[in-house]
């Protein structure tokens, strides 16, 4: 069953994020459009414009994809990106071991179910999910580990550079490790798929992408390794715009800055916005290079966190992109470069975010007199409530403290005199504090006479915040998914609307 919160009552996300949600006008300027469905018939009309190499786009699919067992929907969602009434709604991420955290799902979820409401509302068009592989990222201390049944498993590798070329050779150890993570359980179809996906492949973007592929290709989602030669030759003009003329430090620093006059920005802005690939290195270009070099060998160039969201748009069909909080805001400072080269920023929809929770875990909750939105009260707040709940008449003192304010506003009317009344102001903020802070003690008194049920808290509160973070920024799927007999897929894409503004409690 799935129990629907307001973000904002999660006290987990930024001001900007709810405030897009709430589609406040001051971030108008920073988008074409708020995502409601009435709006997406709307983007359509603006990305037809765009000049679309759709024949190069389809070939390099069918290239990266060849040796996946696609299925139909899969095959046919890449034929149908030849045809001018098709559009992609693409969500991306890094190439995170074994799907990283369980959010890694969710973008991939949402992005699916919007494609087919997207497809139900608007009858002429063909709708194709679009999963990015970040493989030109350099970040491996971010994907190198997992978090498996309270462990943290991590790949142990020396290797530098962008983490889609890494070589598997010496992955055994990690998988070693899983398997025996999940030795308590009779299920051995996770890990065939893990061994199928680390030691049949030789490096890691041809191991996330089988591994996507086996999870999510029967719902004819596409994937797509940007870092590829024929792709990069669209984006050569304006690899040279940036390196050559910082054509997009005045258009980025003008958005920035108008857009940090309420928010904190996600991203720095630099001059160069590329970064120079070679054998185990990524590194930021700061010194001259010629032109010819970026004709016959674009795919060396690799655009940074502000650029791939426009060399995304050059090359794909795109209408919507499905992001997290952070994605969205350096979206965000992204409108006035789209709008110099003429390209629509897309519609920007927030991936859905979910909380797993089990049925024996409601009860314990529900059970000390809590509702699931107060799970997301920190422990000292817990304890409190739980403590005033089962003994707010031996404990509360609000009836004295009323009293007391009445006793005192009674003497103030005795005189007029100001340095008088001045005195009585302080002796009565006084007074009142003493009383809160003796509530205070007693109500720690009580809390020494619970302890067994102030600890099945804790224990509850640990295991939806592990590590003290969102469960969807912790724990891996698969933990999830193997007492769920795998079928948490299709539990979790049930409860997911993406243009729902709600955060999902689970319960499964």
């Amino acid at each position: 069953m799935a129990h629907k919160l307001k973000y904002k009552d999660t006290f987990q996300f930024s001001n900007l994020i709810l405030d897009y949600l709430n589609e406040d006008k001051k971030l108008k300027p920073f988008i074409n459009y708020f995502p409601r469905k009435e709006n997406f018939l709307k983007q359509i009309k603006l990305k037809e414009k765009q000049k679309i190499n759709r024949n190069v786009l389809v070939n390099v699919l069918k290239t990266q994809n060849k040796s996946l067992k696609l299925s139909k929907k899969t095959n046919d969602n890449i034929s149908l990106i030849s045809y001018k009434n098709t559009f992609t709604v693409t969500t991306g991420h890094q190439l995170c071991l074994c799907t990283g955290p369980l959010y890694f799902i969710y973008k991939i979820i949402s992005t699916i179910n919007l494609c087919e409401q997207l497809a139900e509302l608007n009858k002429g068009y063909n709708f194709v999910p679009v999963f990015w592989m970040a493989s030109e990222d350099h970040d491996l201390e971010e994907i190198n580990h997992i978090n498996l049944f309270k462990k943290k498993l991590k790949w142990n590798t020396d290797q530098a550079g962008v983490v889609g070329e890494m070589s598997l050779k010496n992955i055994e150890e990690f998988l070693f490790e899983i398997k025996n993570s999940f030795k308590d359980f009779s299920n051995n179809k996770i890990l065939s798929m893990f061994e199928e996906s680390y030691l049949k492949h030789n490096n890691l973007a041809d191991a996330t992408r089988f591994l996507v592929n086996e999870l999510f290709g029967k719902y004819g989602l596409v994937i797509i390794d940007a870092n590829c030669k024929e792709l990069k030759q669209q984006f050569i003009k304006q690899i040279k715009k940036d390196i050559f003329y910082n054509t997009y430090y005045e258009y980025l620093k003008k958005t920035t800055d108008d857009l940090s006059k309420y928010y904190k920005p996600q991203a720095n802005i630099r001059k160069i916005n590329f970064f120079e690939i070679s054998k185990g290195r990524r590194e930021y270009i700061t010194d001259d290079f010629k032109k010819k070099k970026i004709e016959n060998s674009p795919e060396i160039f690799s655009p940074n966190v502000l650029m791939r969201p426009l060399y995304q748009e050059i090359i794909l069909p795109n209408i919507s992109y499905v992001g997290g909080g952070a994605e969205i805001s350096y979206w965000l400072q992204l409108k006035s470069v789209f709008d110099l080269e003429n390209v629509p920023l897309p519609i920007l929809v927030l991936r859905s975010s979910i909380m797993l929770i089990s049925s024996k875990q409601k009860k314990v909750l529900m059970k000390k007199g809590f509702n699931l939105k107060d799970i997301f009260l920190s422990k000292e707040e817990l304890h409190k409530k739980y403590v005033l709940n089962n003994f707010s008449k031996e404990i509360s003192l609000n009836k004295e403290y009323k009293k007391l304010k009445e006793i005192y506003e009674k003497i103030r009317l005795k005189t007029s005199d100001v340095g008088l009344q001045s005195s009585l102001q302080a002796q009565i903020h006084k007074q009142l504090n003493w009383v809160s802070n003796f509530e205070k003690k007693i109500i720690r008194e009580k809390k020494r006479e619970c302890t067994n049920s102030l600890n099945q808290i804790d224990k509850l509160k640990e295991q939806l915040f592990p590590n003290n973070k969102l469960q969807e920024r912790n724990d891996n799927f698969f933990q999830h998914n193997i007492s769920n007999n795998d079928k948490l897929i299709e539990i979790i894409k049930g409860a997911i609307d993406p243009l729902s503004a709600n955060f999902v409690v689970l319960e499964i």
